[in-house]
């Protein structure tokens, strides 16, 4: 089914996406916010730029944007997938507890911001290019693995990343030698288990996007985990 939203409202969009019995493909999308928010067994193609909250709350579908997104990208995201074949803007993945986002390009600010894990429930975020200051910010659970991809001479991250990590992981494909991590996190070279743990994300976002595996995988990794599950107990116990 195809539907073009030119000039139609979030609920009027996700109102036929609900109806449609089969994948949806959205046509000439331009800035619209919640697309897909909550759904949980759709398979849905945005051609165009979605707006905020692409995937808010999403419980299991999948989406893929033909282009670039706006902010706020999985927003709470439960389970699912959603495919960026572009870049997108900032909080992609915030408090995002489940699920994959896969992003061809960079990432704007806060990437990841608030991202938690829950049994066996661990989100996944894989950036191809680089990413804006604070990432993981206040992270408590799940990977984000940033690949950095066609960066030339700028840094893989921003300033002040792993702000507040108390849970997870971070992958970068990068020696790290130019970026300040904070006090509460260690960042050591990635060991090949480090590797092999995440190799099947890696794995699939070369097979999304047309990235040659052993081109991806020949360069060092730095692997980021939190030293504290509490940075800031300090603040609220007495010592």
């Amino acid at each position: 089914m195809v539907l073009d939203v030119k000039g139609k409202g979030h609920r009027e969009i996700n109102d036929a996406v609900r109806e449609a019995e089969e994948g949806i493909v959205i046509e000439n999308c331009l800035g619209q916010r919640f697309i897909g928010a909550g759904m949980s067994d759709k398979s849905i193609t945005v051609n165009g730029v979605p707006g905020n909250a692409l995937g808010a709350y999403l419980n299991g579908a999948e989406i893929t944007v033909n282009g670039n997104a706006q902010d706020a990208v999985g927003d709470t995201m439960n389970d699912g997938k959603i495919i960026i074949k572009g870049s997108v803007g900032d909080a992609a993945g915030y408090a995002m507890r489940g699920g994959c986002i896969y992003v061809k390009g960079d990432a704007g600010y806060r990437a990841g911001i608030h991202m938690k894990a829950y049994k066996e429930k661990i989100p996944v975020m894989v950036i191809g290019g680089c990413t804006g200051s604070f990432l993981g910010e206040y992270q408590a659970g799940g990977i984000i693995i940033v690949l950095g991809i066609n960066r030339g001479d700028r840094r893989i991250v921003g300033n002040f990343p792993c702000t507040g990590m108390h849970g997870g992981k971070m992958i970068l494909r990068s020696d790290c030698a130019d970026t300040a991590f904070p006090g509460q996190v260690t960042a050591k070279p990635a060991t090949d288990g480090d590797i092999a743990d995440i190799k099947k994300y890696i794995t699939e976002y070369c097979r999304l996007f047309g990235y040659g595996e052993k081109e991806v995988f020949d360069s060092p990794f730095t692997i980021v985990t939190p030293d504290s599950k509490n940075p800031y107990k300090q603040l609220y116990v007495p010592n």
